[in-house]
């Protein structure tokens, strides 16, 4: 992940002026020792993030300063022979342990949600029966009480135009709209109002008045339709699910066939 971000930012500097120019020019030396520009990519990234929205030329001084006084600090304690210290040599064990635990998953992860495993997922998604998701495009006249809203439908019983009624009667703020309240999924209205605008075929109203939380509705669904979400819509998703069976599978590979005991929190035999 950090070599990809490093090589498109090392891109983007390269295109930014002719201090770099090449590829990976050398930023300092230090003692004899060389240090190139995907360091200075790799402090850049480890920076807190209030930092790393800064370009990188604007503190790339900054960061050469940080790369050589870790390098002199690496130096002194290396001297001092501070790894022989047990606490240390610990610390250093546990480091490289993460090291390599993460890069196992991070490459798990890689491999499984690479460009042709998302598509694939997507093809699978698409082949489910609920994959489309219903949608109607409707007009409501709200009305305060439930004998208002009988009203209404007996208005348009008698061929009452909705969108007329909905200007003279309705108290929402879409009445000056003709009730338009334009096209919706399943999930953005409240329960009853939801349930009872997916029951109704386009051309049509409801019968009976639908009550919630605002008042009494009287719905008109002008149009109904069941749409196939696209790719970029469903990939955040689908690289999430891809993330979590590739950790799921990896865990599952590592712990078979291992012999695991466990006990209780005193060392005693585990129930």
């Amino acid at each position: 992940m950090f070599r990809s971000l490093s090589a498109g930012l090392a891109v983007a500097l390269a295109l930014s002026g002719p201090v770099f120019a090449q590829d990976d020019p050398v930023v300092a030396i230090v003692d004899g020792t060389e240090f190139r520009l995907s360091e200075l990519q790799q402090s850049y990234l480890e920076l807190p993030e209030q930092f790393r929205q800064m370009p990188m030329e604007a503190i790339f001084q900054p960061l050469v300063d940080r790369l050589i006084d870790g390098h002199l600090l690496l130096q002194a304690a290396e001297e001092a022979d501070v790894a022989a210290d047990p606490e240390v040599q610990a610390a250093i064990d546990r480091a490289r342990d993460d090291v390599l635990r993460q890069t196992l998953i991070e490459r798990a992860v890689s491999d499984a949600t690479d460009e042709a495993a998302l598509q694939a997922a997507y093809e699978e998604l698409k082949a489910e029966p609920d994959f489309a998701i219903e949608q109607v495009t409707a007009r409501h006249i709200l009305v305060e009480t439930e004998e208002a809203a009988l009203e209404v439908i007996a208005e348009l019983d008698d061929g009452a135009d909705f969108a007329e009624l909905a200007r003279e009667r309705s108290t929402d703020p879409a009445a000056s709209r003709g009730g338009e309240l334009g096209t919706f999924r399943r999930g953005s209205m409240v329960p009853p109002f939801e349930a009872a605008a997916f029951a109704l075929e386009p051309g049509s109203y409801s019968s009976e008045p639908v009550q919630t939380q605002f008042g009494f509705h009287v719905i008109f669904v002008e149009d109904k339709a069941a749409i196939e979400p696209s790719f970029a819509e469903v990939e955040e998703q689908l690289r999430a699910d891809l993330t979590r069976q590739a950790v799921e599978s990896l865990l599952a590979d590592v712990r078979a066939g291992a012999d695991v005991q466990r006990f209780a929190i005193d060392g005693s035999a585990a129930e």
